[in-house]
């Protein structure tokens, strides 16, 4: 059993099959939270998604949050033709609403807005989203003679926490985790940081000049799987 000497913090939830991995490679991983998903789930929102699960509609997903809620308030398998980001988002769209729903699938919400461009025929698109979406899909859309109509799913809330404990590396899922981090913490500049998406590294060098190693594609099990990469 390799000796735990490496020491990683989480900034969200993790799955226990992944700390377990690294745990078993000497990797440590401590899961702090610093946002919180609160869902919408208000009577108005339930029945204009009722509503919409009746009609053929174009929707697109970048948050697995946001399919979850989604399919969890609708009565009715909706006939929709679904563009979403790869990875958890992916995953939960096909086991929701079935893999014949995937109409377009990309790495991120950039090239997810460039395929829904590409197909030509689609007119008006449905995103389903959380209140601290990035604007790269809907603006390119728009840019594309694409409507888009935004429904926001649920509220992301910042959670920060004062970390006293030295960390090897951090882990960060979205832009609204580094500001909610940042807000009441500094790290060492050896502290190696590991990010998802472009966005979120942008985010992390605006308030440090760390080092940071880049997950272009969606899903714990990438970022993890650079951790180990880098420290295994």
């Amino acid at each position: 059993m390799p000796q735990n000497n490496i020491s990683i913090l989480c900034t969200r939830l993790l799955d226990q099959s992944l700390i377990t991995k690294a745990a078993g490679k000497g990797i440590m991983i401590t899961v702090l939270p610093f946002i919180e998903i609160k869902k919408l789930e208000t009577p108005a929102f339930k029945e204009q998604l009722n509503h919409f699960a009746l009609q053929k509609i174009n929707v697109a997903f970048t948050s697995v949050y946001a399919v979850e809620n989604v399919a969890s308030n609708i009565t009715t398998k909706p006939a929709w033709k679904i563009s979403c980001i790869g990875g958890a988002t992916k995953e939960a769209v096909s086991k929701y609403f079935g893999e014949d729903s995937l109409e377009v699938t990309a790495k991120n919400a950039s090239l997810l807005a460039r395929k829904i461009v590409d197909q030509g025929a689609i007119k008006e698109v449905f995103f389903f989203c959380g209140d601290q979406r990035l604007d790269d899909l809907p603006e390119t859309l728009r840019a594309n003679n694409i409507r888009v109509q935004q429904i926001i799913a649920y509220h992301t809330i910042k959670t920060p926490h004062d970390v006293s404990e030295d960390y090897n590396g951090i882990l960060f899922f979205s832009p609204t985790a580094v500001h909610s981090f940042f807000s009441l913490n500094t790290v060492r500049t050896d502290v190696i940081m590991f990010s998802i998406g472009k966005t979120t590294t942008a985010t992390i060098q605006t308030y440090c000049t760390n080092k940071v190693i880049t997950s272009e594609w969606p899903g714990q099990e990438n970022l993890v799987e650079k951790v180990l990469e880098y420290f295994a």
